[in-house]
């Protein structure tokens, strides 16, 4: 039985949700055994999906709701929120 996490990011880098964001969010995510799912704005992007999270086009400011469900819910929230904190590296 699945667990569900839920919780809001904003976008702090100042390139936004771009090419290689989306593929560090990608990465991490295929790691853990839950779906994530990236919504704004009533679009939403599977995480595991680079082309789906760059079609929210996201840029640096953006408010971005995460919602994860299956066993390790928890886990890959907290992965993907630390990611977003140290701006997937870029500053």
């Amino acid at each position: 039985m699945g667990a569900l996490a839920e919780d809001t990011v904003v976008v702090k880098n100042r390139l936004g949700l771009h090419l290689r964001a989306a593929s560090m969010i990608a990465e991490t995510i295929r790691r853990f055994d839950a779906t994530v799912v990236l919504w704004r704005e009533g679009l939403h992007a599977d995480a595991r999906s680079v082309t789906s999270m760059l079609i929210l086009g996201a840029p640096q400011g953006t408010k971005l709701a995460i919602k994860a469900d299956g066993p390790e819910a928890g886990a890959a929230l907290a992965a993907i929120k630390e990611l977003f904190e140290q701006r997937f590296g870029e500053e």
